[in-house]
């Protein structure tokens, strides 16, 4: 598909059929997803990929226990075959930053020092390419949040403490019956409400 295709299709998928995802197909998804920009070129992103029930079960047993399961709105999100983790690094950008071509930015003194945490901002382009390209493939993704659940995800991950995951991607072949999101039904906004030419 065409870039423009791809974007305007993209759409997030919350039910999933259960068949894998051939390896090659994955494998160019993920090429994707960690070949964006980054800050001082730091690269200080990791991709945790579960593949297959027995994979995924360690996440959805850590962030989804069966008394929760019953109730979840969205059972055939547990059937995605894949699981992708973007993970920042923000020890690796306070690193870069110290080093001689970048130290006069003061950023490399410690992750306060960032007005915009940008472990974040670059693994969050990661996630997004990751969407675009799970598209493009012909399969369905879905980012969602962690939030409470952060500290199981690592632990049960094996993720290193200082490490921070932004989120979780979901990927697989969408279900041809697609329950609608309270959210997805809001209306974009017009093109010159965001767009602001010139200044605000």
């Amino acid at each position: 598909m065409e870039l423009a295709d791809v974007v305007r299709s993209r759409r997030m998928v919350r039910a999933f059929e259960p068949r894998p995802v051939p390896p090659d197909v994955l494998d160019r998804v993920l090429d994707l997803a960690r070949r964006v920009p980054a800050a001082g070129n730091t690269q200080g992103l990791d991709l945790v990929v579960l593949e297959g029930p027995a994979e995924t079960a360690r996440y959805w047993d850590a962030t989804l226990p069966p008394p929760r399961r019953a109730r979840f709105p969205w059972p055939r999100l547990l059937d995605a075959p894949v699981l992708v983790v973007p993970v920042g690094h923000p020890g690796a950008y306070v690193e870069r930053y110290a080093e001689p071509d970048k130290a006069a930015t003061g950023l490399g003194e410690s992750p306060d020092a960032w007005p915009v945490p940008y472990w974040y901002v670059d693994t969050a382009f990661a996630a997004m390419v990751a969407l675009l390209a799970a598209a493009d493939e012909g399969l369905g993704a879905l980012f969602f949040g962690q939030f409470e659940h952060e500290a199981a995800v690592k632990a049960a991950l094996g993720i290193p403490a200082e490490r921070r995951p932004v989120g979780t991607i979901a990927l697989g072949y969408a279900a041809e019956q697609q329950r609608p999101s309270v959210s997805g039904q809001r209306p974009r906004r017009p093109f010159d409400d965001v767009v602001h030419r010139g200044g605000w």
